[in-house]
């Protein structure tokens, strides 16, 4: 059994997902025809061409003379190329209402309806396929773009001149075109928002022509097990709309492939294939209950894919219509134990069966300074947390505690029940996106870099470790990646990638992948950091510190005088990104003292140890 993603960057048809040092691997993958670079690429902790586990993305990719380098593919539909992946699943309906500044999206009860025939149905017009142009930044060579390819996916019709579609199905866009059922005519289309962590991105089309006699659709509510659910999209296998049909077969809180988070997911069995990904899964009432997103492969295992449901839906929603912009969803920052052990209860002076360990509070987080390692959360906003880490989901069900703070927004704060030393207290958090060391996408699209006499340096990121292979990276430096938390916002890993030859860097000529620490014996924080002390620089040399006390010294008046024939020489337009010309503003270091290397994963797949949770 083999867990593959495609990508248009390696060789092979798929790669894996969410494999770690301790080789256990995530069992979901999105489907989409091109799938975007960055994401499936970040969340990938293999080389190019291995797989592990039952996790992979489908995608078909379509690229300029296909076959020819490592981002070439040939797609299972004959090089067509479909973007996207089905689920089916059904919800009922989130009425769109106009309401001060913008759009407010509210949960409705459910409207019983008879759609009769669906081939004559009106939602499925609401459907329409979308038409991606991606260009994705070349993590190595961060000063250039990798080679265009094109994507195929689906989306549907919400209102107010709005769609929703997946963001692995828009990510690194230069053009997005969308096409109605029965129709030729393709209309140019805008991103609105991207939520990577959620899989979901907003577009809009300004051209009214393309909204004449179309029913936007109403999303409906959670649906139950054994619902019937139907997926429709634009999957491989023909141009025309696709469906297809299931039930219901799970519901809880499922990792998401494309953003590496974990939110709730409605597992089903209706079958999904590349080109679904973005478009909607019908209740019996015709009610949108969710989006198409991911899948499962494995030789164990058959027809299993998963649906982005509303309550996620009208979070992303709703994230937008307050802020202008997607904030994300918020964490509480913490690592849990889980406490099924009754020897450990009692040690911790914990009279019942319930709660949750914190074992680790990251040094970003607000929870930082009001919780405690050792603390026991038994209850969070009145919900009582069980030993397992999970909560009352519903009538009869219990469902991850993580679950209740994704219902929070950014900057909400939240009470907590805890029991430290043996005594029940109540204490106050603010809720905040996590901070990651090592991001899983790259803000702006583009990495930031800089020059210094051929010396290139880059904040390492998990697109870079995909593209440039673990087996290169280092051990060392992935353990960073993995397990490491940022001390202070803005922290980054900033390495030596790469060195480009020349006579003012001679001896230097082989490092590559290293992470610098310090310049003329000042800790760097991040690329920017690096860049203000380079620029104020008055001494004779630059000297840089690398791990293991290796040292690099460079004469700093030969080094700015050598910049101009290197980057001629190597055909780059700048020494630096243009983020790092704007001026430097400081940040401040807490200086939190924690190990160089953590012992917190990054996701509980990768530890492969149920015990242990993050919240």
């Amino acid at each position: 059994m083999s867990a593959v993603l495609c990508t248009p960057s390696c060789s092979s048809p798929a790669f894996t997902l969410y494999s770690s040092l301790s080789g256990a691997a995530a069992p979901f993958f999105s489907l989409y025809d091109n799938p975007p670079h960055s994401r499936r690429q970040l969340l990938c902790r293999r080389p190019f061409g291995r797989g592990i586990g039952g996790v992979e993305i489908l995608s078909q990719k379509r690229f300029p003379d296909a076959g020819k380098d490592r981002r070439s593919y040939l797609p299972p539909d004959g090089g067509r190329g479909e973007a996207g992946r089905s689920s089916s699943a059904a919800f009922k309906s989130f009425e769109i209402q106009k309401k001060d500044r913008g759009l407010v999206f509210d949960l409705k009860e459910q409207q019983a309806n008879d759609i009769g025939d669906l081939q004559d149905s009106t939602f499925l017009n609401a459907v329409v396929k979308v038409y991606c142009t991606h260009t994705a930044p070349d993590y190595s060579l961060p000063w250039q773009k990798q080679r265009q390819y094109t994507s195929t996916g689906s989306a549907f019709m919400i209102g107010n001149g709005k769609l929703l579609t997946n963001a692995h199905c828009v990510e690194h866009d230069t053009q997005v075109k969308v096409k109605r059922r029965g129709d030729d005519t393709k209309f140019v289309a805008k991103v609105l928002a991207r939520g990577v962590e959620c899989d979901i991105a907003l577009l809009s089309v300004e051209n009214e022509e393309f909204w004449k006699g179309v029913v936007p659709l109403c999303f409906g509510r959670l649906p139950c097990l054994q619902d019937a659910v139907t997926v429709v999209g634009y999957p491989l296998g023909g141009d025309t709309i696709s469906v297809t049909k299931g039930v219901v077969s799970r519901i809880e809180v499922t990792s998401y492939a494309h953003g590496a988070s974990d939110l709730l997911g409605i597992q089903i069995d209706a079958a999904i294939n590349p080109g679904n990904s973005g478009g909607p899964a019908f209740n019996d009432q015709g009610e949108c209950i969710g989006v198409a997103f991911q899948v499962y492969r494995s030789e164990d295992a058959e027809n299993i894919g998963y649906v982005i449901p509303t309550t996620v839906v009208s979070h992303f929603l709703n994230d937008y219509e307050r802020n202008g912009i997607y904030t994300g969803f918020p964490s509480l920052g913490v690592l849990l134990q889980k406490l099924e052990n009754p020897a450990l209860r009692a040690c911790l002076k914990v009279p019942s069966n319930e709660g949750v360990m914190v074992r680790r509070v990251e040094p970003t987080s607000p929870a930082h300074g009001v919780l405690k390692e050792g603390d026991v959360i038994v209850s969070f906003d009145g919900v009582q947390v069980g030993c397992e880490g999970t909560v009352p989901f519903r009538s009869t069900e219990r469902i991850a505690f993580r679950y209740l703070i994704s219902q929070k927004f950014s900057g909400d704060a939240a009470e907590l029940g805890i029991i430290r030393e043996g005594a029940y207290i109540k204490v106050q958090t603010v809720l905040q996106p996590r901070v990651h060391l090592v991001p899983y996408n790259v803000e702006g699209g583009q990495p930031s870099y800089l020059i210094i006499a051929g010396l290139v340096f880059t904040p390492l990121s998990e697109p870079l470790i995909e593209e440039e292979c673990e087996d290169s990276i280092g051990l060392k430096l992935l353990a960073k990646a993995r397990y490491s938390l940022a001390r202070f916002k803005g922290e980054q890993i900033v390495i030596l990638s790469q060195v480009l030859a020349n006579d003012v860097n001679i001896g230097y000529e082989d490092m590559g992948n290293q992470q610098v620490l310090k310049l003329n014996g000042t800790r760097i924080k991040n690329i920017r950091h690096l860049a203000h002390l380079v620029d104020t620089c008055k001494g004779k040399y630059l000297v840089f510190e690398f791990e293991e006390n290796f040292l690099a010294v460079l004469d700093r008046e030969a080094a700015t005088a050598a910049s101009l024939s290197i980057l001629k020489g190597y055909g780059i337009p700048s020494e630096r990104s243009a983020d790092l010309l704007e001026p430097y503003i400081d940040i401040e270091d807490n200086q939190v003292s924690i190990e160089e290397i953590g012992d917190s994963p990054v996701s509980n797949l990768e530890l492969g140890f149920e015990g242990l949770l993050w919240a």
